[in-house]
């Protein structure tokens, strides 16, 4: 995928559901991985032509693992740097308190539950009124499927979510986006993803719908397109309405 096509995707989310308006300030979650670095490449490149002004605000939570590589946190630093933006770090011991301490034998509720308060305290302190995560397509037919295996309900986050405790709007402008183009566009353009010192990356349950829906996908040709299909269609709870198309916008 090229960037052309991104900037295109993304501008679709965020008319569709109206995730930007004029003089946001979008703190943009980074944790280093291929999903991350590419939302920040696509809002830095939509803000060059989107028809309202925007700023945006790359920042990331330091989980605090010993054997991370601190090199690989210089290596973010500059390609913010070269984007034109000042990455914000935030220190924490939040691996120490939810492996060690703790001894968490599901630690993925805890961590996240830690790390997003830590990263929309910050965000707050910097004066943002928006955050941005960059869960993709794959991302909310996983959910999707959680969901009903381990909950019995239907239900997905939404693409835009206002966190009335801390006075932000999330919003998810990757939604439109599959997972192997963002693989293809990481690889194409030397993105530095970090590597993930978490000892329990690859074992959670989202890792287990991951490896279902490519299984029904193997069988059932065009099952993902169906799924998330039924996603947009499925009037969930939370989901913000569809914007009616305008055709005096200019596409990318």
């Amino acid at each position: 995928m090229n960037l052309q096509r991104l900037l295109s995707l993304t501008r679709k989310a965020v008319d569709d559901y109206q995730m930007i308006q004029a003089h946001d300030r979008i703190a943009v979650g980074i944790s280093g991985g291929k999903d991350s670095l590419t939302l920040l490449c696509a809002l830095n490149g939509l803000k060059r032509f989107y028809p309202v002004p925007f700023e945006i605000v790359p920042l990331c939570v330091d989980l605090g693992f010993k054997d991370a590589d601190p090199a690989a946190f210089d290596a973010l630093s500059q390609f913010c740097s070269d984007l034109g933006c000042e990455l914000q770090i935030v220190r924490s011991q939040i691996a120490e308190v939810v492996f060690d301490i703790r001894q968490e034998s599901n630690p993925c509720s805890l961590c996240a539950k830690l790390r997003k308060g830590a990263f929309n305290t910050r965000a707050k302190e910097l004066g943002c009124n928006k955050i941005a995560y960059a869960h993709h397509r794959n991302d909310f037919i996983e959910t999707l499927l959680m969901s009903l295996i381990f909950e019995g309900r239907i239900s997905c986050f939404s693409p835009v979510s206002y966190l009335d405790r801390m006075d932000l709007t999330l919003i998810r402008p990757l939604m439109y986006v599959e997972e192997p183009d963002i693989v293809g566009f990481a690889r194409e353009n030397g993105l530095p993803v970090m590597h993930n010192p978490c000892p329990a990356d690859g074992n959670t349950r989202r890792e287990e719908m991951k490896q279902l829906l490519s299984e029904l996908n193997k069988t059932y040709h065009g099952v993902s397109e169906r799924m998330f299909g039924a996603i947009l269609r499925g009037n969930l709870k939370g989901w913000p309405s569809v914007k009616e198309p305008d055709s005096a916008q200019t596409e990318p």
